[in-house]
């Protein structure tokens, strides 16, 4: 998929909580094609300490008014940049970046969506596409408390939203991977969050026999496969995260799990 390096506008940036946010970015020239799973690599200039690109993944697309979302964790000097952006200012973003999940042609898969704080990210873009195919996914966001729950409104139009945090304020007390909705038929898993939510995820896919694809969220400084400071160990060898993921079936992966 051709590559694009765009000035974009900022046409909103909403909080959400203290350490979340959201940006909304549109262009004068129609979006390029992008695909659920993918990222961009935004540039974050007037930040001296700040020397390369954040890599963030695509929340959203709306391509009826051209625009582009970017959910936004505050864990750096970069992020923290990005949180004070205003409407109106220019932002130079390298997209469409990686792969992406796959879309099934089942109609008759269950599908189960499972992301964890921020990494609820990716899956909203994903929820969208498999809704116009003509499924109803069912989505599992889970947060340590009901603070950190994000996006509920919007994930609720394209399919089922169950909710778990640890601490009990939303949804059912305890992990992902302990809500009752796993007790269901499953078909396929796509998930994405911290590193020991996925390895549980994958874990509990693998003895119910059930496919599942997991975003990784490793570190990446260039997004094209140069630096190799995100590779990951496969099965098959190492493979590099921004340009061989960050999507990848969990069987792939020699997570020590």
């Amino acid at each position: 998929m051709k590559k694009s390096i765009l000035d974009m506008v900022v046409s909103a940036n909403i909080a959400l909580g203290d350490s979340h946010f959201l940006l909304k970015f549109t262009h004068k020239d129609t979006l390029p094609p992008m695909l659920p799973g993918q990222f961009v690599q935004v540039r974050v200039d007037n930040a001296p300490e700040v020397f390369l690109r954040r890599p963030i993944s695509i929340n959203f697309v709306d391509f009826s008014r051209n625009e582009l979302w970017l959910l936004v964790q505050k864990v750096g000097e970069g992020t923290r940049k990005m949180a004070d952006y205003q409407i109106g200012e220019i932002v130079n973003i390298i997209f469409p970046l990686g792969n992406s999940f796959s879309l099934p042609d089942n109609k008759q898969l269950r599908l189960l969506l499972i992301g964890g704080g921020v990494g609820i990210a990716p899956l909203l873009f994903l929820g969208a596409k498999l809704k116009a195919k003509g499924y109803t996914p069912m989505f599992l966001l889970g947060a340590r408390s009901f603070d950190g729950l994000m996006q509920i409104d919007d994930f609720k139009q394209f399919g089922d939203v169950f909710v778990t945090t640890e601490d009990g304020s939303a949804g059912e007390k305890g992990f992902v991977t302990q809500h009752s909705v796993m007790q269901q038929h499953i078909d396929k898993i796509y998930t994405c969050g911290p590193t020991p939510m996925m390895q549980a995820v994958a874990r509990f896919a693998e003895s119910h026999s059930i496919d599942c694809e997991v975003s990784l969220e490793n570190k990446m400084a260039c997004g094209f496969g140069a630096c190799l400071c995100c590779v990951t160990q496969t099965h098959t060898g190492h493979r590099c995260v921004c340009t061989d993921g960050p999507v990848f079936n969990s069987k792939e992966l020699s997570w020590q799990i």
